[in-house]
């Protein structure tokens, strides 16, 4: 009985031993037919950037969510694991509590040799200074020389003495689900973290309130907070997106990951070059999904397209003869499965420009020739004719602010009268900061003296002194309210 228990085991041990190495065959050839990313990750690490924001008052956490969670860029761990690292190892990365109210983490690309880097605008927004880390451990300021919040772009400029590393910039209109990608970044602050995974799935539209005119790249490479602003990678080498936004319920990644098309972020870049800003095109119609309802009602085959609930009379869509209860169909040849497919695609068309649109109506198709118009810049954006241009700002420094001119064009994006108002173009003190006030803020008032100008706001805040108030009329986002500003007094008694 023994032996027969030692052969059978004898056996199955010999049966096991063949199981393993053919196993360890198979193992090999499945590696064997992996992509080896160590290539990838050799030629382009040095033009990938570690971006930390300063903030002088509270962190402004961006407003802008998913169903899930949008990931912030400024986000680090807390909890012991973090008290831990900065403990025993002194982690410039892993900011206390405190500093993390005042700071953003993120990361970005180098696009050009003379400095030019690519960021997410959530990850700098409002800050009053920025820095990058290269991977050489040198850390220089930046200056951010344009953003554009509605695509959620910031175009960075560092001057390193001498000529930087750049990407490889690739063509995300071919990808394709389930190519191999891969992200280099510094989620929760560790630097130069390679994660790779697949493409899950192109053309994605988040909705109305989350980058409507953005066509996502979704992955699911293994994103986190600090990773906002990184580079997604082709096999190729070539950058095909800026990683940006993850749906979680949690803050932390769950799967699901979100990238803007680097054909998107590229003709930001080449706008806020050229113009200063970002513009985009405006059909002029107000539309929904084609809902079951409209299809039985309408009596369609099936629920694509997109149905115009309002026209504007003075757009180009109502000029051409575009009416409320068409389904767009096509738009500049490219057919429309829903109705989140438009706005990327009238976004991306240049003002001026002539697009047919093919629309369904009575049962019968048309096609309308648009002239397309342009959408109203965002007013928080930085202009980047401005930005570049420090002696055409002026302002307090008591105050901690400082201010710009608006030309006649901008003051009528912004719904403003010629010769009304001036811009806050940077906020460079705790008086400002601690205000909430930002850069992007209109100023029409300083102490119920009408502001026009930089010279005006000069002299209207010429004679500030401490321990005064100052009181604003700030105008944002098509609202005006009073603000006070309290210039601290350094000889007052504590309280």
């Amino acid at each position: 009985m023994s032996h027969s228990i030692l052969r059978t085991l004898a056996c199955c041990a010999l049966l096991g031993l063949a199981g393993v190495g053919g196993a360890q065959a198979q193992t090999a050839n499945s590696a064997a037919a992996l992509p080896d990313f160590t290539g990838i990750v050799q030629k382009n690490a040095a033009a990938v950037v570690h971006v930390e924001a300063k903030y002088t008052g509270e962190r402004q956490r961006s407003t802008q969510s998913m169903r899930g969670q949008m990931m912030p860029g400024q986000g680090m761990p807390n909890g012991p694991e973090a008290e831990i690292l900065r403990h025993f190892f002194g982690m410039p990365m892993m900011p206390s509590p405190e500093e993390q109210r005042h700071t953003s983490l993120g990361s970005g690309f180098i696009i050009s040799p003379d400095g030019y880097i690519l960021t997410n605008n959530h990850v700098v927004d409002h800050a009053d200074k920025v820095t990058v880390r290269l991977q050489d451990r040198r850390t220089l300021t930046a200056k951010v020389v344009g953003t554009d919040p509605t695509y959620d772009i910031a175009l960075l400029k560092v001057d390193a003495g001498g000529s930087l590393p750049t990407v490889s910039i690739g063509d995300s209109r071919a990808l394709k689900p389930g190519q191999w990608v891969l992200a280099i970044g510094s989620p929760f602050g560790f630097d130069y973290t390679v994660t790779q995974g697949i493409v899950s799935a192109v053309g994605r539209n988040l909705g109305q309130r989350d980058q409507p005119y953005t066509s996502f790249i979704q992955t699911d490479v293994p994103i986190n907070r600090g990773n906002s602003g990184g580079p997604l990678f082709n096999l190729q080498g070539q950058v095909v997106g800026i990683n940006s936004q993850i749906y979680s319920n949690t803050g932390d990644y769950m799967g699901v990951s979100f990238s803007i098309p680097i054909d998107v972020a590229m003709n930001a870049v080449q706008q806020l070059k050229t113009k200063g800003y970002v513009s985009r095109g405006q059909l002029g119609v107000t539309v929904q999904p084609v809902s079951d309802d409209i299809v039985k009602a309408f009596k369609l085959e099936n629920g694509v397209g997109a149905a115009v609930v309002d026209v504007n009379p003075d757009s180009g869509a109502g000029k051409a003869g575009i009416q409320s209860g068409d389904i767009i169909l096509a738009y500049n040849n490219h057919v429309l499965q829903q109705a989140s497919d438009l706005p990327p695609l009238v976004g991306m068309t240049k003002p001026g420009s002539k697009v047919p649109v093919e629309v369904l109506r009575n049962g019968k198709k048309q096609t309308f020739e648009v002239t397309i118009g342009e959408a109203k810049r965002d007013s928080n954006a930085v202009d980047s004719r401005t930005a570049s241009s420090p002696s055409a700002r002026s302002g307090s420094a008591a105050l901690g602010l400082t201010v710009q001119s608006l030309d006649n064009d901008t003051r009528k994006q912004l719904g403003l009268k010629p010769g009304q108002g001036v811009v806050i173009s940077d906020i460079t003190g705790s008086v400002a900061g601690q205000a909430d006030l930002r850069a992007g803020d209109v100023i029409l008032m300083v102490n119920q003296q009408k502001i026009g100008s930089v010279a005006e706001f000069e002299v209207a805040t010429r004679d500030v002194k401490a321990g005064s108030t100052v009181l604003l009329l700030v105008r944002r986002d098509n609202q005006s309210q009073f603000i006070g500003l309290t210039v601290p007094d350094n000889n007052a008694p504590p309280r």
